[in-house]
């Protein structure tokens, strides 16, 4: 199981795991990635490369191929360093055991180099650092990948190189190569992938550099493309049990009323950790190695810290970066207790059914949207999932299906993912005796709904969404339902204070962006639909460890709500 702990491992504090070897641990990323990034230059450059070729031959006496192996390995070895200091930056172990090794191999590698003696200090000193706090870097390895894959895929890399560089050796004319046998080709197709010259005479210098590009390309490519499958954050299948989802049901019929996204924790494509005690639980997903919570904890506000620890403590071991997705102002609270950022990023729409009329000049256009509607032969039904025959149930999920506005199924934090639920309560408009638009509603708690699924007919008559809504909330007192919780509005204040009178520039040209951006997420547009129905507005929050995670955890809950985020094919080649 993913959150299960290792064992013989001694538990530490979340909080104190992140202050403990903190500065250490920034300062050895920040020399890891400037030993990587001189390595590179001290090839690159031109002094380097005369150093490389003159200094390394004067001192060592070694033949001119020897020194151009060893620039292979210089730059491999420093882009490898670049790269392992992410790895560090989350204290993954592997990344601290090659990081170790690359360190050792870049100082024999600066071995009397006079102009850059100090390079191989530094890499000596890396080396020494990491090996004195080695206790910091406990994070474990992917338990998806795992090192057969990297050992497959440098394989495969470096037989293509060897393959292709074998081909161009067999089948180029005597002009560009003198003949040689094939164990001759082997060698020098092999050793091409090193950097170094093999037993081949070249005719013509065009083709002794293609080879050497070729073997370089997928020798650098192997060593780079193994190093990260050796490195990648677990990005592993989500699961809940039905033993999970049981206990996770218990404390929402427990301390269901106090959040309108709480039944939304129980979504199939999530993980869930619990509390030691029991009496709450984190439901999170992982994703481009972000470790990502939906809304607040379930259960006991109490136990929300005893919750938090537990799922802090599952990222640690995985060096996953932790976050929460649409936490209420009480949930942020919380979570900031641990050292974590807070930024709002929206509100909530919930109206009180019991107050909620189509009277008045505010609900014009709605109550006008409704009419028409009517008129055009459309008619409303109000029922619970158990009212619904199999049948019936089956054919809703299929226009839902149909309706869709892409292949992708959105939502997260406030999508269910499936239909059907008990306790649920399905609002269809019919026009003729067929089904023109749909709503799913979970349950919040015993007095409340969650709006979940809203769609409709391409070609139904607008206003079809605005009549479904009204008659539930119309028809809410019959079901014993007091509150609806509709959309979110992304940035509902942005927008509001961007659009009035004597705004500052900054809110002018950040509602103009969040306008152009509701082309193509619906931003401004749910912010509009929703203000129609007069809602209380409940501010959101996501929670972050810190600026310089934000775009990996942007990045993780663009992808979870599915709005963008990696694209397909670069998920489906990740996972290759």
């Amino acid at each position: 199981m993913v959150g299960r702990p290792l064992a013989g491992e001694r538990h530490v504090s979340p909080a104190l795991w992140r202050l403990t070897g903190a500065a250490s641990v920034a300062a050895i990323t920040s020399t890891t990635r400037l030993v990587g990034l001189v390595a590179v230059l001290s090839v690159v450059l031109p002094a380097g490369r005369r150093g490389l070729r003159g200094h390394v031959a004067e001192w060592l006496e070694l033949p001119q191929d020897a020194t151009t192996a060893a620039a292979a390995v210089v730059l491999v070895t420093g882009v490898l360093l670049i790269l392992l200091a992410s790895g560090l930056r989350r204290r993954k172990r592997r990344a601290w055991q090659l990081a170790l090794a690359a360190s050792v191999l870049l100082a024999l590698s600066h071995l009397g180099l006079r102009h850059v003696f100090g390079a191989g200090l530094v890499s000596v000193a890396l080396a020494v650092a990491l090996l004195a706090n080695r206790r910091h870097f406990i994070a474990l390895p992917d338990p998806v990948t795992g090192r057969w894959r990297a050992v497959r895929v440098f394989l495969q890399l470096a037989l293509a190189g060897l393959l292709i560089n074998f081909a161009l050796l067999s089948f180029a004319p005597r002009a560009f190569v003198e003949p040689l046998d094939w164990q001759g080709r082997l060698a020098d197709a092999a050793l091409a992938l090193i950097g170094v010259s093999g037993p081949a005479v070249f005719r013509v210098t065009w083709m002794d550099d293609l080879t050497t590009s070729v073997g370089l390309l997928f020798g650098l490519g192997a060593v780079l493309v193994a190093a990260y499958f050796l490195l990648r954050s677990a990005e592993p299948a989500p699961h809940t049990s039905e033993a999970e989802k049981a206990r996770l049901k218990e404390l929402l019929d427990q301390h269901g009323e106090r959040d309108s996204l709480g039944y939304f924790a129980l979504r199939d494509d999530k993980f869930v950790v619990f509390s030691k005690t029991g009496k709450a639980a984190v439901t999170y997903r992982v994703i481009a190695g972000a470790a990502v919570a939906s809304a607040d904890p379930l259960g006991d506000s109490e136990a929300w810290p005893g919750a938090i620890e537990e799922f802090l403590e599952v990222c640690r071991r995985h060096g996953w970066v932790p976050a929460a997705m649409g936490c209420s102002e009480l949930g942020a609270t919380v979570w900031a207790r641990y050292d974590l950022d807070v930024l709002e990023i929206g509100d909530e729409a919930v109206v009180d059914a019991a107050t909620f009329t189509l009277e008045g000049r505010v609900m014009r256009g709605v109550r006008q949207a409704v009419s028409r509607t009517k008129r055009a032969g459309y008619e409303v039904r109000v029922r619970r999932t158990e009212e619904l025959s199999a049948e019936e149930l089956r054919e809703l999920e299929s226009l839902a299906a149909n309706w869709r506005g892409s292949d992708t199924e959105r939502g997260f934090s406030m999508a269910l993912g499936r239909m059907g639920d008990p306790g649920s309560v399905v609002v269809t408009a019919e026009q003729g005796g067929r089904v023109r638009g749909l709503l799913q509603f979970v349950p919040w708690g015993t007095q409340g709904l969650s709006l979940d699924v809203m769609r409709r007919d391409r070609s139904a008559d607008n206003g079809v969404n605005e009549l479904m809504i009204s008659e539930l909330l119309l028809r809410a007192p019959e079901q014993g339902v007091r509150y609806v919780s509709l959309n979110f509005a992304a940035f509902r204040k942005l927008l509001e204070e961007g659009r009035r009178i004597g705004a500052g520039p900054v809110a002018r040209v950040s509602a103009k962006v969040l306008g152009w951006a509701s082309k193509w997420i619906q931003i401004e547009t749910l912010y509009r639909f929703n203000a129609k129905f007069q809602p209380n507005w409940v501010p959101r929050f996501l929670v972050y460890p810190g600026v310089r995670e934000l775009p990996r955890v942007g990045v993780a809950v663009f992808e979870a709500e599915g709005l963008g985020g990696r694209s397909r094919w670069l998920r489906r080649l990740l996972q290759r």
